[in-house]
């Protein structure tokens, strides 16, 4: 067992039966396609308005598109091969005590073996999602950030949708309650997290901060830190009622438009992660724009996930599957449960899924 530390927690198990296979609509099918052009040096106008192109990378954020409406349905095509699977890390892939089990990196690196594709897809940054990837026995994509950033394991950027820097400075101005449980996350070499005081004995995120020292600066005010560049996302930490509070707070705001929230809680720990993203991103947006790059049909695609932010890539692929130790939201789509992330529940799904 491969020991990977992650400020998480672990959830009651439940297993339930598997649904019966029936036949699944997709919203993404009547959703417009949006053309996708990897490692572009063009400029784009994007649907709001022409923006200067900050990017360093080779890559080219992309217009932002709506995520599809409505639930799709909750049955799936047993009989068709996957080809793809994609699988969240905290609370999916690896166990309550952030270690990747034995059972789930062999599954894994089995179904690599006969040509499926794996794509780790994670709300952490790349740099503190990397340490999995290497862990695995074979070559992985990573979809980071919530959908922000797509990546390959030795680090080549393939997509990134990052927030207006614009819109970053207005949240956290009209956002100052909030403003010590907040962070401006950039992707780049150094000074990553920049938050505007550092409590390395935070409660909630004393333990997360002292292990990406590395990369967390302090800038004050924190608003100093947009200085044109865009950043990736504004992320805010706190308990479960305060990110309530502050999702409520950003869904009235005038400016609601310009951003996307994506919440994971853990309510057993008390403890809540809020993101502010780049329109329409999502890790169910992600990760059909990278199945269509990679000629994949959704139909042929597996996502295992267990919290709020893991919905809409569960919605998007023909067979999801949820972790006994998912949230309830979750488990009641009707969508095929597999073990509990401590029972090895990735290895169980991928073997009975996958491996048949």
């Amino acid at each position: 067992m491969v020991a990977i530390k992650a400020n998480r927690c672990s959830f009651a198990v439940c297993r339930v039966p598997l649904p019966p296979p029936a036949s699944r609509k997709s919203a993404f099918k009547s959703s417009p396609r949006l053309s996708l052009s990897f490692k572009s040096s063009l400029p784009f106008k994007s649907l709001r308005r022409r923006r200067k192109l900050r990017d360093q990378s080779s890559s080219l954020p992309l217009p932002a598109v709506p995520a599809p409406e409505g639930k799709l349905s909750a049955g799936y095509n047993s009989s068709v091969p996957i080809k793809l699977i994609a699988m969240d890390i905290d609370g999916t892939l690896l166990d309550s005590h952030a270690a990747l089990p034995e059972e789930n990196a062999l599954a894994i690196a089995e179904a690599a073996a006969r040509g499926i594709e794996i794509v780790l897809v994670t709300g952490r940054r790349f740099d503190f999602a990397r340490a999995v990837s290497d862990a695995l026995p074979c070559d992985v994509h990573l979809i980071v950030n919530n959908g922000s950033l797509i990546k390959s394991k030795q680090g080549e950027t393939h997509q990134r949708l990052l927030l207006s820097s614009d819109t970053a400075l207005r949240v956290l101005e009209s956002m100052l309650e909030f403003r010590e449980a907040a962070a401006v996350v950039f992707d780049r070499p150094t000074s990553q997290v920049v938050l505007e005081r550092i409590n390395w004995d935070d409660p909630l995120r004393g333990s997360y901060l002292r292990r990406n020292r590395q990369h967390i600066a302090e800038m004050s005010p924190l608003t100093a830190c947009l200085d044109g560049e865009d950043p990736v996302q504004i992320g805010y930490v706190g308990t479960c009622h305060a990110m309530r509070a502050a999702k409520s707070a950003l869904e009235g705001l005038p400016i609601a438009g310009e951003y996307t929230l994506a919440m994971t809680e853990y309510e057993d720990r008390n403890l809540s992660i809020l993101d502010v993203l780049r329109p329409g991103v999502t890790k169910g947006f992600a990760l059909a724009e990278w199945a269509r790059h990679r000629g994949i049909e959704r139909e042929h695609v597996m996502a295992m996930g267990d919290n709020w932010n893991d919905r809409e890539m569960l919605e998007f692929a023909g067979l999801p599957v949820v972790m006994g130790n998912a949230i309830p939201a979750l488990k009641s789509m009707g969508w095929a449960v597999t073990l509990s992330n401590d029972e090895n529940g990735v290895a169980e799904a991928i073997r009975t899924h996958a491996l048949k």
